[in-house]
């Protein structure tokens, strides 16, 4: 492992420090309800899907939501893309087994491979340099098609999943786009100029911080600014099983410069919040860190309110994010591991509900997803039933809310921003 540690120490790094330290800006602004986040992609990549098609996809489908928000919301949109690393995922149980075989757990593509055999599941170094180059790449087409006037307000057509017209959300969200281009035309009338800026987005990465390995590698020190910057990402992550205070993934971002995120939820301790707090942002630097709760639609009512006293006693600034997917994962009698719309929406409803009755900023949303047309997680709009879930299931982690669901979530929480204006 060390020959291609030391082979990614010497590789050019995928992000920039100006990039990183602008993301932090506008988290600073998320956390004072001045612009909303919206942290939203694969659960985990895999480098089989690093072609041209789903990189687009992915892209427009964060760009479709990214409107809604921005409409709804009445405030910037902050993107953060789960892709460009999201390689590497912790797994409940150390071994799977099948047939009376047992294997070593698939820990996706960055540390072995998903086919159920010795050799595919063994680790294999040479693959953390696959993931560098996947990354690279994802994140090269991502930039050319931002800056090629992909992302252009006078031609949302571009963004269009051929396969989503038939969505039931798809005119609702017709109807909006053309509210946003018509008003958009009136004030370039009105000004007798192009509007500025309205062809060309931000958006950031992010991934989980899981291997460290990786992660070391590509943290650098950078002319004109102080401190290390973990340059395989805007934004790394930590999970909650790797989010105890005084464990290496927790002392690894102790020690970078960007913005990092923690998740938490039921399985952690409020004792902990308050060492979490101080130990990653012992400064209370605005956008530093950002809490990204998950409780589940069944936990979130009782689990959330003393999570927001723990951080207010505390005294230091959070940016507050909700993930409602990790806490409402169920597996079916027929072994497929899925999440019900329903209980999704209830949490995120709950969570704006309760952060806007305590006086906190509910700043961002966390959603797994996909452009592909999927049926992983059941209900939403068109009414997906267990029974579908074999039609077209293809995660080999967790599973991920299709093109229609994902639009239906960004219009909910459009009109959940509007009524906390």
């Amino acid at each position: 492992m060390q020959a291609a540690l030391d082979q990614l120490t010497q590789l050019p790094p995928l992000v920039t420090s100006w990039e990183v330290a602008a993301l932090k800006r506008q988290l600073a602004l998320a956390a004072e309800g001045k612009a909303f986040v919206l942290q939203a992609g694969d659960c985990a990549e895999r480098f089989v899907d690093c072609s041209s098609r789903r990189i687009a996809n992915q892209l427009k489908i964060l760009i479709q939501m990214s409107l809604v928000l921005v409409q709804g919301g009445g405030r910037p949109v902050v993107r953060l893309g789960r892709f460009a690393g999201q390689y590497a995922k912790p797994r409940s149980a150390e071994t799977e087994t099948r047939n009376g075989l047992t294997l070593p757990s698939y820990r996706g593509d960055l540390i072995n491979r998903p086919e159920f055999s010795l050799e595919a599941r063994t680790p294999d170094p040479q693959l953390l340099l696959r993931g560098y180059e996947r990354a690279a790449l994802t994140l090269n087409f991502i930039r050319a098609l931002v800056k090629g006037g992909f992302a252009d307000l006078h031609h949302p057509e571009y963004w269009d999943l051929d396969w989503a017209k038939s969505s039931p959300k798809f005119d609702e969200y017709r109807r909006l786009v053309h509210s946003i281009t018509d008003s958009l035309q009136f004030m370039e009338n009105i000004l007798g100029i192009p509007a500025s800026g309205s062809e060309r987005i931000d958006f950031y990465t992010s991934h989980e911080a899981l291997h460290l390995g990786y992660e070391q590698a590509q943290t650098r020190k950078v002319p004109h600014r102080p401190g290390w910057f973990n340059l395989s990402t805007h934004f790394p992550w930590i999970g909650i099983r790797t989010s105890a205070p005084g464990g290496a993934h927790v002392e690894y971002m102790r020690g970078i410069a960007n913005p990092i995120g923690v998740k938490v939820g039921a399985a952690t301790p409020l004792a902990d919040i308050r060492r979490l707090l101080e130990t990653l942002n012992p400064n209370s630097e605005p956008g530093r860190l950002t809490l990204i709760h998950r409780f589940g639609a069944a936990r979130v009512t009782d689990g959330l309110p003393p999570l927001i006293d723990a951080v207010r006693r505390a005294g230091r600034p959070v940016v507050w994010m909700c993930d409602p997917m990790h806490g409402n994962t169920h597996t079916t009698a027929s072994g497929f591991k899925t999440r019900r719309f329903d209980e999704i929406v209830h949490e995120l409803e709950q969570s704006f509900a309760i952060h806007a009755a305590l006086g906190s900023c509910l700043a961002g949303i966390h959603i797994e997803l996909t452009g592909e047309n999927v049926t992983e997680c059941v209900g939403g709009a068109r009414g997906i039933g267990e029974s579908d879930l074999e039609k077209a299931y293809e995660s080999e982690v967790d599973p991920r809310l299709n093109y229609e669901q994902a639009l239906e979530v960004a219009l909910l929480t459009a009109r959940l921003l509007k009524r906390s204006r």
